[in-house]
């Protein structure tokens, strides 16, 4: 376990919440007392989220959320960020002792534009070795923009030189203790990635990214969605379980890790894949354009 930082670290945590009452606790615990700012974004809570920042920091602002890229622009260019490096967070993360002490050497050292860190994603408290392992973990706020493609979740372009540090980022999410919250966020999700998809029909990766190889981690999280798009639909499902379960050595994470791994393939990205089918068919007939299927993004 790594000691205590005698000082906070010049570090702008920014946090984007809403009704996250059973993790975010957990998450601002794990940066107290050495992270040297922390920005609340809540967009509409209902539960007791804020009363429970506010235990951690009085720094709360309020934004209606539209979808996650844009309220991480809004945030990057409305907040009063006073520090140079940002360390972007969800509710369900965690950042390890490990990870804390890597944060305050790579603060310290300056010669990256951002850092990727070890990334463990947990599923009713087990650890999934068959999910992703590595994310961005923290930039200048210089470096870094927001890539507008990404209406599921957030990526940030960076502009400069980056670095893997070895600490872990633990996300643990623990509303999908209930499966059936778990299968209607994920519901929604297939919709949204089934659209998505078809738009993006032929482009090289999210918003033009360009995939590559041997390129940093998001260039190769673009270069293997390009390839994924490229292959038959509902054999896709088939290969994503193989390469998760065996591969990837989900086949270690025990009966937990079976059900977790076997609801991705063949719940989730089957789900996907028959959307997908549909849209086409939809298009084909001449029932969808493809303006009427960009504007159900916004819906």
């Amino acid at each position: 376990m790594t000691t205590p930082n005698p000082e906070p670290l010049p570090l702008t945590a920014i946090l984007l919440v809403r009704d996250e009452e059973v993790n975010v606790e957990s998450c601002l615990a794990s940066i107290h007392g050495w992270c040297g700012e922390v920005l609340v974004v809540d967009s509409g809570s209902i539960d007791r989220t804020v009363e429970l920042c506010r235990r951690y920091t009085d720094r709360i602002f309020f934004h209606p959320f539209e979808d996650s890229a844009s309220q991480w622009t809004w945030a990057l260019e409305t907040l009063p960020i006073t520090y140079e490096w940002v360390l972007p967070l969800d509710a369900d993360h965690v950042v390890s002792g490990e990870l804390r002490g890597d944060l305050a050497r790579a603060v310290k050292d300056g010669s990256h534009a951002a850092y990727y860190s070890r990334h463990q994603y947990v599923f009713w408290g087990v650890p999934m070795r068959g999910f992703k392992q590595v994310g961005l973990r923290v930039f200048r706020k210089t470096a870094a923009s927001v890539d507008p493609g990404e209406r599921i979740d957030y990526k940030f372009r960076i502009q400069g030189r980056t670095g893997i540090l070895k600490g872990m980022l633990y996300e643990y999410n623990r509303k999908e203790l209930s499966l059936d919250f778990w299968m209607e966020k994920h519901h929604k999700f297939s919709s949204r990635i089934a659209v998505e998809e078809v738009l993006r029909s032929g482009s090289s990766g999210p918003s033009g990214l360009r995939g590559r190889v041997f390129g940093s981690p998001d260039e190769r999280i673009a270069w293997m969605k390009s390839l994924w798009r490229r292959l038959p639909l509902f054999l896709r499902p088939l290969l994503y379980f193989g390469y998760r379960y065996f591969v990837r050595r989900g086949f270690l994470d025990g009966r937990v890790g079976f059900l977790y791994h076997f609801m991705q393939a063949f719940w989730y990205r089957t789900l996907i894949d028959i959307k997908i089918a549909g849209i086409r068919r939809q298009m084909e007939t001449g029932g969808l354009s493809r303006e009427q299927l960009r504007e159900t993004l916004g819906k």
